[in-house]
């Protein structure tokens, strides 16, 4: 049987806080969302039209009941000194048995730019490495997202390979290819 880690609530980073969902959530991700819907709609399959803040609280309340459930693990990114709500990242696609899972993000379009999306996802891998104990963290995005490829690249990920005719886009309409990053844990350590 395998053993699943003790999963932090809240991480912090120089600049960040990254935290658990929690219900009441939903109108702060509602806002950002909808101040950065012509972003990601190109990237992001929940973002093909503008939520509700009931539809976003009932999806953060959903990612709230998977935290604790450990299936999937979003976290929530806020500025430490303000405290604003400025984005999303965490780990889903999650496979306790080998160790392994992909981290996932994206980001208020009014906070890009400065670099808080690679200090999370730095510090997410850390913890998947060190604190979980995983022997691989993926990033899988679009060949043409190149704002995620040089989130992945900055955060010392390398480009594995890509998959051709791999997934749809996120508004459904055409076949996309996918680049696969990683880190791995050094094969000595196991």
């Amino acid at each position: 049987m395998t053993t699943i880690p003790t999963i932090p609530k809240e991480l912090e980073t120089e600049r960040l806080v990254l935290r658990m969902p929690k219900p009441g959530d939903g109108a702060v991700v509602n806002a950002a969302i909808r101040a950065s819907i012509n972003e990601l709609k190109s990237w992001m399959p929940f973002a093909q039209t503008v939520p509700t803040v009931e539809e976003t609280e009932i999806n953060t309340v959903e990612a709230h009941l998977n935290f604790l459930k450990k299936t999937v693990l979003r976290y929530l990114i806020f500025d430490k000194e303000t405290g604003q709500f400025i984005g999303s990242t965490g780990f889903h696609n999650i496979d306790w048995e080998v160790p392994k899972l992909e981290i996932g993000y994206w980001l208020d379009t009014r906070a890009s730019g400065r670099g808080y999306v690679t200090e999370a996802v730095q510090r997410l891998t850390q913890l998947a490495l060190d604190g979980f104990c995983c022997k691989r963290v993926e990033i899988q995005c679009e060949v043409e997202n190149t704002a995620s490829r040089k989130v992945a690249e900055k955060a010392g990920f390398q480009l594995e390979g890509i998959l051709r005719n791999d997934e749809l886009s996120a508004d459904g309409e055409r076949i996309t290819d996918t680049c696969i990053y990683a880190v791995v844990a050094d094969r000595n350590s196991y």
